[in-house]
């Protein structure tokens, strides 16, 4: 079987949010499946010299706008979270530990916390909250809770984040097909037409 699509993402990017809603989708029709990994957008800015999208001068406005219009498009659940954005840690690293268990678990509990964020307006930086919403998959608050803050699943998104930057990702959503990177949510179709043509 061909290795998995790579979705590399943070979980406070709108434009991640978005292509979350399609990317499993869209590959499982190809024949692929897709390899959720989180990482933490913060170093990658820090790697590329980058800055927030809402801290850019004109930039920021537009992609405000860019986000409210994109979820009327794809009649997504959607409304600009506060505080925006936000350091996306425990859910993070809940997730790595998930995925080291059951990667089914983890990915469910990674659009739950995309939900919770960016159609609830729930801050996904506070620890009570990433047990919350695993507890509504079945979770053990205190299980998750310990390893949202055990050094192990720290020093996982740490690495995952690292290699990940030492191969090309500097933005969310980032997607990694066979080794040829695609960056943002308005290149799924570029991943679709190189699955369906094997690259170019």
């Amino acid at each position: 079987m061909s290795a998995p699509v790579e979705f590399f993402f943070d979980f406070a990017s709108p434009y991640a949010y978005f292509a979350s809603l399609e990317i499993d989708s869209l590959v499982e029709r190809l024949g692929r499946q897709v390899a959720w990994k989180p990482i933490m957008i913060g170093s990658a800015f820090k790697a590329s010299g980058n800055v927030p999208l809402v801290d850019q001068p004109l930039k920021g406005a537009y992609s405000r706008r860019d986000w409210d219009r994109l979820a009327r498009l794809m009649d997504a659940p959607y409304s600009f979270p506060d505080p925006f954005p936000v350091a996306s840690l425990p859910p993070s690293r809940a997730y790595w530990w998930l995925a080291s268990r059951d990667a089914d678990l983890a990915k469910a509990y990674a659009m739950a916390v995309f939900h919770a964020y960016f159609a609830e307006n729930r801050d996904i930086s506070k620890l009570e909250v990433a047990a919350d919403i695993g507890v509504l998959l079945g979770v053990d608050r205190a299980e998750l809770e310990a390893a949202a803050q055990d050094s192990v699943w720290k020093g996982r998104l740490k690495d995952e984040t690292e290699a990940a930057i030492a191969r090309g990702v500097f933005g969310a959503p980032f997607f990694m097909v066979d080794g040829e990177g695609f960056w943002g949510s308005d290149r799924l179709w570029m991943v679709q037409a190189w699955l369906e043509k094997g690259g170019w």
